[in-house]
């Protein structure tokens, strides 16, 4: 049997239409390709009568992260995960942060090549608890993400997914049956907002976020990067925490993270202090347990305090955590609650260390 060809690695959530051209059915923007074309993705291509992905094995680069920068605090806080991605992306955000990535029109950006056991070898070398599948969304690089999710089990590693969670019902299940971990980027809650600033829609991101609530076990957490005069409104903003309250329940950590200007946004201020505060008090008062406030030094909001005696339980400086009063198994020290989320073991502390790493 050949080798397969991992520049057109097959795939299955498409359909043929009788005009000739290939619907892709991975993610909400069910592009109709014909031969040769790319979705908005980049990445998924109609080739000869099927879509197939062109980046599988291949990334942007691999770096050592805390788990935080995820961000995810409270999944095993304080150990490192190798993260990568790859190119292209399948919302098109104004504000994105990683645009030289995830809007990456050339293969060449691309540099890097790993298989999935590869990865996972890599990862178990370097003293790391997870894969992470960052930078630009894994839906759209699904198989490869899958397979290496795959090769981490195998290899007693744990799997994260960072993503706008905006994919289809079918491929959302099988998706996140490999996941242990997601932190969901919730942009903004209209859908005016979605569609003029991310060409994509609001309602398939809900979904998203109750599935994983209510039909896996999957721990996720959720980031909405507040863009000054875009998304910031109180109004918006209580009706995202009081739809995350009823919907999700109080124990789903929500990140309030801070903008700064960049790619298509460039006429923007960055986020102040004083609005994310602002964010954080209006989810406090619907109940939230786990509110942070993200970009920005400030260590009262970066901390993760007690639901029930309201102890600081882990104090965070940026990525390098301070004093920790949780047992190995997520119990606070000072009155025995047991905390939301995944902890093993003792303390870790890799801090706010980044690592680049090449995989041979």
């Amino acid at each position: 049997m050949n080798a397969p060809d991992f520049e057109r690695f097959p795939t299955k959530y498409w359909q043929k239409l009788d005009d000739g051209r290939v619907r892709c059915d991975m993610c909400p923007q069910h592009c109709t390709l014909r031969e040769g074309k790319r979705g908005t993705c980049f990445i998924r291509m109609h080739h000869q009568g099927e879509i197939v992905l062109t980046s599988y094995g291949r990334s942007s680069g691999f770096c050592i992260d805390p788990v935080e920068k995820k961000p995810l605090n409270h999944f095993y806080p304080g150990s490192s995960v190798l993260s990568f991605g790859t190119a292209g992306c399948n919302l098109g955000c104004k504000f994105c942060q990683n645009w030289d990535i995830s809007k990456s029109r050339e293969i060449d950006t691309l540099c890097g090549s790993a298989m999935p056991e590869q990865l996972a070898l890599a990862a178990k070398r370097k003293g790391c608890k997870s894969i992470a599948f960052t930078y630009n969304d894994p839906v759209i690089f699904f198989e490869y993400a899958i397979d290496a999710a795959k090769a981490a089990h195998e290899n007693n590693l744990k799997s994260i997914a960072v993503s706008a969670g905006y994919i289809c019902d079918e491929p959302r299940v099988e998706f996140y049956r490999y996941m242990d971990a997601a932190n969901i980027d919730l942009k903004g809650f209209t859908e005016h907002f979605y569609h003029k600033i991310c060409h994509a829609h609001l309602q398939p991101v809900l979904d998203t976020l109750v599935y994983l609530k209510n039909e896996t076990q999957v721990w996720f957490e959720i980031t909405n990067l507040v863009i000054p005069d875009e998304n910031d409104s109180d109004e918006e903003l209580h009706n995202m925490c009081q739809w995350i309250a009823e919907n999700l329940g109080p124990d789903v950590p929500l990140h309030f993270s801070a903008f700064h200007p960049d790619f298509k946004m460039m006429d923007k201020e960055r986020t102040p202090l004083s609005t994310l505060l602002r964010a954080r008090n209006i989810a406090l008062s619907y109940g939230l347990h786990y509110v942070y406030c993200g970009n920005v030094f400030d260590r009262e909001s970066d901390s993760t305090y007690c639901p029930s005696c309201r102890e600081v339980v882990i104090e965070r400086n940026w990525y390098d955590l301070g004093s920790y009063h949780l047992d190995d198994t997520g119990h606070c020290q000072h009155c025995g609650h047991q905390l939301s989320g995944r902890f093993g073991g003792p303390k870790q502390n890799f801090g706010r260390q980044r690592i680049p790493i090449r995989i041979q």
